[in-house]
């Protein structure tokens, strides 16, 4: 596929610099979108668009440029090879089948960020698909990921929404979609797959130069510079995941090709946020052994740290079982990393800012006493902040059976007795790590019916709002606090594309 080579290009503003492109050659196979039928712009992300430079915002342009149909100026449109273990089995070729990476920006602070379509059309990775999006898709990664960029948590972001006029056709007929994304980086642990696995390993190499020099630049002129690439990678995502638990997100699918280098959260397919606490809670339709369930998140993001020490090896140690050693050591230190932004996290959650041994344990109990009770886990903290402040136990009416909480809380308060906080200090912490707002999946599913059957987006502008804002009460906006009636059901999530 060629890049589009019209003689008038659509001038957006943006300051491309294509490093990717220009670095790295031989990674990607240049191709362009396809041309829809009747492109729309239903929604720009304009705080992000001003943060990165993005001065035409005519509607038309935009469409036009966000759905692939023509090329930006300066843009060098492509898709990204890389390979990846999907649900345990390997895969030597992947790659961008429905991705165009348009180019790279700086943003008002220097920072490098990829501006990425998708749903935008066939690529030369694609293989047998279509390459297309649906709207329900689009929005629910465009909710999902501002959701998690909210939560201050490290995520891709959306930058914008188009509809191509197109239906696309899964079990059913549905309004064809292009999602723009704007990300630190698309390097994911499976591109140093894509080449480990085929014996490249100067390009490995080659990558792993990119990525320290784009990600991690202070480890410039360490004597042992892979080594600390690889430990950085791994503080990285042993903090994003859990960063997720503490919020009760489920990624769904943290197969290797998506998993990034940059320790950003992407690719929202079959993700969801648990209302009801378990750990065994999985929503994908495809995970049906629990491989990516809530609890073994952490175990699974090790696991596809030790793959990405594989491709690393030969540049660790000239010595092959002293590069095993190094790589084994830095893989097996991601739980004591893992476990130190867990209970720091959960610290704040519970209202404590001084350390105790017994800490992680605390929190461990209190999950404990959630399980099989059919508690609301995002309404529970948040409760217990309020307990506190009012001097109330109104925690213990969300369980069915509350003996192991009451346990569990006469623990807490004497915990809470050795902490050194004042009162409304340690409300604020609680509110600050205890979200009112989490994007609950009933409503998510709302704002998605009513845009595909009706055209009416009103919900999903509510709710992005209502989202941005996620720790301070607002008014009228209480339905978006509640978990999902009982009529809602059981809910399962769909890679969807």
């Amino acid at each position: 596929m060629d890049i589009k080579m019209s003689d008038e290009k659509i001038d957006l503003g943006l300051a491309f610099d294509n490093s990717y492109a220009k670095e790295l050659e031989d990674f990607y196979l240049t191709c362009s979108g396809a041309k829809a039928p009747v492109p729309e712009l239903i929604k720009l992300n304009r705080p992000l668009a001003e943060r990165i430079g993005l001065s035409n915002t005519d509607s038309e342009s935009l469409a036009q440029v966000f759905s692939g149909s023509e090329v930006s100026v300066g843009s060098l449109p492509l898709a990204q090879a890389y390979a990846g273990h999907q649900f345990g089995g390997f895969s030597p070729q992947l790659g961008d089948g429905r991705a165009l990476l348009l180019g790279e920006v700086l943003d008002q602070e220097g920072k490098r960020l990829d501006i990425q379509l998708k749903g935008s059309g066939r690529t030369p990775f694609s293989r047998g698909g279509d390459g297309k999006a649906v709207l329900g898709a689009v929005l629910r990664e465009y909710i999902l990921s501002e959701a998690m960029f909210a939560l201050d948590i490290p995520t891709t972001r959306a930058l914008a929404v188009v509809t191509t006029g197109e239906p696309i056709y899964r079990t059913q007929y549905l309004p064809g979609a292009v999602l723009t994304r704007v990300a630190s980086s698309h390097l994911r642990v499976g591109t140093f797959q894509y080449f480990a696995s085929r014996g490249e390993q100067e390009k490995v190499k080659q990558l792993a130069d990119y990525a320290i020099a784009r990600h991690y630049s202070e480890l410039k002129g360490s004597k042992q510079v892979y080594v600390d690439f690889l430990c950085a990678v791994r503080d990285k995502q042993a903090e994003l995941v859990a960063k997720w638990l503490l919020v009760g997100f489920i990624h769904g699918v943290m197969n290797t090709d998506n998993m990034t280098i940059s320790g950003e959260t992407i690719d929202y397919g079959p993700c969801a946020f648990m209302d009801n606490y378990g750990a065994d809670t999985v929503f994908s339709s495809i995970d049906r052994d629990g491989r990516y369930s809530y609890s073994n998140q952490p175990v699974m993001a090790q696991w596809d740290l030790a793959r990405l020490a594989e491709t690393l090896l030969p540049l660790l140690h000239e010595d092959q079982d002293e590069a095993i050693e190094i790589a084994t050591k830095a893989v097996t230190d991601f739980w004591d990393v893992f476990q130190h932004h867990w209970v720091t996290g959960m610290r704040a959650k519970l209202g404590l800012s001084t350390e105790e041994e017994d800490d992680f344990a605390l929190g461990e109990q209190l999950l404990e006493s959630m399980s099989g009770e059919e508690v609301d886990f995002t309404h529970l903290f948040r409760q217990l902040a309020d307990d506190v402040e009012k001097g109330t136990n109104e925690s213990q009416t969300l369980f069915n059976n509350a003996d192991k909480f009451l346990l569990w809380r006469e623990s807490w308060l004497a915990r809470l007795a050795r902490d050194t906080l004042s009162m409304p200090e340690r409300i604020a912490m609680m509110n600050l790590a205890n979200p009112i707002y989490i994007a609950r999946n009933h409503q998510v599913e709302r704002a998605i019916e009513a845009a595909e059957q009706r055209g009416d987006y009103q919900p999903f502008e509510k709710l992005i709002t209502v989202l941005a804002t996620p720790y301070t009460q607002q008014a009228d906006a209480q339905e978006y606090a509640e978990a999902a009636p009982l009529e809602f059901g059981s809910y399962t999530t769909f890679c969807g594309t």
